[in-house]
């Protein structure tokens, strides 16, 4: 017995010194490091240190602070319960610096413990080339349709720079550039950009590569961002139903959402630990709402499952990840 209570006040010291905190807290980030590469003055380039609260205490980020004017960081979500995921979003100022930068992030934590943890960027700013605007927005995107925009791309250093391919990852985006008449002494490329009719429901957020004749430096990355929408959405996007006792059970609320008035079909998971009450009402409406019960099993740790929802509509709902973590006396 006496073992047991030194163990419990050594682990409790442990957990108060500044060395356990600090690996505590850099342990929660997956990456701390990122490398731009070469980008064009005025391109937008950002970066998301990913990170994940793996522990049963809210961890609070308190601020985030850059070395370097040159890149701008934010906190993306403040508080994190467990599970949770957030991120240090790391954006290059491309508009008012040139030449290569470096820049250390310092992240600061508070709670449950304090800690600093340090980010580093780098980048390559190219002064001679330029994006105009810095980024290709593609905006919100009904399911089934294309859509189109093009930027400006243009370079100072000599007059036979060419842009000689577009390559891209994402097959549902295809970008080609055009050269336009000269002016001056610059080279003047209109990039036109097209997401095709069957790019699937979600975010998009991804980088075009321009390949050009420059033996120094061949290629330098366009981000494309938008999103495809599906006529229905469902929030929160992802459903925590919090740290319950074995044996307990908690419920929150789904919202479903259309463009125009629809009925609720089915919904469920494959673990009967998730249960949903159907709405009663079978009149189609713009807005459902839907309680989602989670019953605490006997095993102690985390439980995690995919929401499935369909409609009458015949349009597909975005699967919902809905996760709890169990615990035992």
């Amino acid at each position: 017995m006496m073992r047991k209570i030194c163990l419990v006040l050594w682990l409790s010291v442990l957990a108060g010194s500044p060395l356990f905190a600090q690996e505590w807290a850099r342990k929660t980030f997956n990456k701390t490091s990122h490398d731009f590469g070469t980008i064009a003055r005025g391109a937008k380039a950002e970066y998301a240190f990913v990170l994940k609260n793996r522990y049963l205490e809210d961890m609070h980020i308190a601020s985030v602070r850059s070395s370097c004017s040159c890149a701008k960081p934010r906190i993306e979500k403040p508080w994190l319960k467990t599970y949770e995921q957030g991120a240090i979003i790391a954006a290059i100022n491309s508009g008012a610096f040139a030449g290569r930068k470096s820049a250390t992030l310092t992240v600061t934590i508070d709670k449950p413990y304090y800690a600093q943890v340090q980010l580093n960027v780098r980048v390559h700013i190219r002064n001679d080339i330029v994006l105009e605007p810095g980024s290709v927005q593609l905006g919100s995107v009904e399911q089934g349709k294309a859509a189109d925009q093009q930027i400006t791309v243009s370079c100072a250093r000599r007059k036979t720079w060419k842009i000689v391919d577009v390559k891209s990852a994402n097959p549902h985006i295809a970008g080609h550039a055009v050269r336009c008449n000269q002016d001056g002494a610059r080279v003047v490329y209109d990039l036109r950009v097209r997401l095709d009719e069957d790019a699937p429901v979600g975010y998009i957020k991804d980088h075009l590569m321009l390949i050009t004749n420059d033996r120094s430096r061949s290629q330098f990355p366009v981000l494309v961002e938008g999103r495809v929408c599906a006529g229905l959405t469902v929030s929160p996007a992802s459903l925590f139903m919090g740290v319950v006792p074995s044996g307990d059970k908690v419920t929150k609320r789904l919202v479903v959402r259309g463009e125009k008035p629809f009925r609720i079909v089915s919904i469920g998971c494959d673990d009967g630990s998730f249960k949903f009450d159907m709405p009663n009402d079978r009149e189609p409406k713009l807005v459902h709402l839907i309680p989602v019960t989670f019953v605490a099993g006997p095993n102690s740790g985390k439980v995690a499952r995919t929401i499935r929802i369909k409609t009458d509509l015949g349009k597909t709902v975005p699967e919902l990840a809905a996760y709890a973590v169990v615990s035992t006396p």
